[in-house]
């Protein structure tokens, strides 16, 4: 027999993560976060993740910094960072995207690492 399990999140109440991220619903292979509103600074030290991302932007604009690569983020883009690829972001202006993570980026701690 199938899952039949539904959820719904209401992000309102939803959880945050030590870098602001929002979490939103999540399954047993993949999640999504919001990043809501994300401020113009100078970008984080980079950073290989375990799980893949992929991204799509609301609104504001922001730099992608990957391996040697940069790429320009805008309303309506959508963007790949593969499993332990090495990257950062520079926020440009005030920033909302969501993204999917697979596995799961909550799950064992693999967003805070």
């Amino acid at each position: 027999m199938s899952d039949t399990t539904v959820m719904k999140v209401d992000s309102t109440n939803s959880p945050k993560g030590e870098m602001g991220q929002k979490y939103l619903a999540s399954g047993k292979t993949v999640s999504m976060r919001l990043w809501e509103d994300e401020q113009p600074g100078e970008p984080k030290e980079p950073a290989a993740r375990d799980y893949e991302t992929v991204g799509y932007v609301i609104k504001g604009r922001a730099e992608l910094h990957l391996e040697s690569q940069m790429v320009l983020l805008e309303s309506g883009d959508s963007w790949v960072v593969p499993k332990g690829t090495s990257h950062t972001y520079r926020i440009l202006e005030a920033f909302t995207a969501v993204e999917a993570t697979s596995p799961p980026a909550q799950v064992h701690g693999r967003d805070e690492n």
